[in-house]
């Protein structure tokens, strides 16, 4: 018999929903937040907010203090080489535009980006509206039928005119992890830079950065069970030196008068104006959490959980999946079904699920489709959740059919 979550009752959230008669199961927008978290977050406020970086009293310093050991657990967090190498932004989407105009300056027109087909807006928008600034192509690598980065026609596409390399470690929409190992070296043998987005793949499993091998790293706080309005851009020393600043204010000024100014390198000269303060201290609570528990456990609980979830979905007449997903999440259609009305009856019984193009409209075009359900697990999910959703689901389908 599959076991209940050990890490439930670690997330308030959880037993206040379930009061409210809701199962949550859309832990790929966004997760529930641990009681670490909480407290964190309400210890800086009741002993004393504060901004970081520019005070000389106590509180100032004791919030620069959490401030900059949130970088250092970020950074042990991905193996990176140096907290100099984390800089914090407002979310993934933050972080790669800021790439896509920092970088705008290491271009030439004709030159090429790479992208695949199943990126998410945030990965796509940002380097298309580059290309379209800059004069530059923008290459679409296609997939195959499992919903994996087609590598043969990859080292077709990836060549000398390629410049950068920008592609999702896990797709939001197909939960397949991507060959990323392959991709990077094809891109590293012509000298293009790579960018990677982990908001999907961060949380589940450690990585590590340098092993890895990617110029950047870019993942979201709130999708990795931290605050919202929180985001992280790694990047490698030589590559961090190559970016342009954007944004302009305080904290990143070395020195300014009225007609000039130099600004300070990575990360401060990338952190323009009060940062979110709190939720950067937050999320290096919740890393601390994360950190405590048995990793190999969370990812058998996820894996286990996950079958469950493909086994129910496979044995219903009509429900059809979207690629081969392996871990996290599953994206389906189902025959002679709109995915917004079957997403309206589920969440009449409390079923919170995502339906529509899940910011991946390319993508889902590109299948056929104008939307598609989508569920997706955390690690404080377990059987009796799936099973209120099957419940559910057998309901609606018996009602739109």
């Amino acid at each position: 018999m599959f076991q209940p979550s050990p890490w439930r009752a670690d997330f308030p959230a959880i037993a206040a929903l379930q009061r409210q008669h809701q199962t949550y199961l859309d832990n790929a927008a966004t997760t529930q937040k641990p009681q670490a978290l909480l407290d964190a977050l309400a210890h800086y406020y009741q002993h004393g907010a504060a901004n970081v970086h520019r005070a000389q009293h106590l509180p100032g310093a004791l919030a620069t203090q959490a401030f900059e050991a949130s970088r250092e657990k970020v950074a042990q967090w991905l193996n990176a080489a140096s907290p100099s190498q984390v800089i914090f932004t407002h979310g993934a989407t933050s972080a790669l535009n800021l790439l896509a105009y920092g970088l705008q300056g290491q271009f030439q027109a004709g030159d090429e980006i790479a992208v695949s087909a199943l990126e998410h807006h945030a990965n796509l928008l940002p380097w298309q509206q580059l290309a379209l600034r800059a004069g530059l192509k923008l290459v679409v690598l296609p997939l195959t039928a499992a919903g994996l980065i087609d590598l043969e026609a990859a080292r077709q596409l990836i060549g000398p005119r390629t410049r950068l390399l920008a592609v999702s470690q896990l797709s939001n929409v197909l939960g397949a992890w991507q060959p990323l190992e392959a991709l990077l070296a094809l891109a590293k043998a012509h000298g293009a830079l790579t960018v990677v987005d982990g908001a999907q793949g961060v949380v589940h499993g450690r990585h590590d950065v340098q092993r890895l091998g990617c110029d950047f790293y870019v993942f979201s706080s709130h999708k990795l069970y931290g605050p919202d309005g929180v985001g992280v851009l790694y990047g490698r020393s030589e590559a961090l030196g190559k970016l342009a600043h954007w944004q302009f204010g305080g904290e990143m000024v070395h020195v300014a008068d009225y007609h000039s100014a130099s600004f300070h390198p990575a990360p401060l000269g990338f952190e323009a104006g009060t940062p979110p303060v709190a939720g950067v201290i937050g999320l290096g609570a919740t890393l601390d959490y994360l950190a405590s528990l048995d990793q190999a456990a969370v990812i058998a609980h996820e894996q286990a959980l996950h079958g469950l979830l493909l086994r129910g979905l496979h044995d219903r007449e009509g429900v059809r999946l979207l690629g081969e997903p392996k871990l996290a999440l599953a994206s389906f259609v189902v025959e002679g079904v709109h995915n917004a009305d079957l997403a309206h009856l589920l969440t009449e019984q409390g079923i919170a699920v995502r339906a529509g193009h899940h910011c991946a409209m390319p993508l889902l075009k590109g299948l056929g489709l104008a939307g598609a359900i989508r569920v997706s697990l955390g690690l404080y999910n377990d059987s009796d959740d799936l099973q209120r959703f099957f419940e559910a689901l057998d309901k609606a389908l018996e009602m739109l059919r």
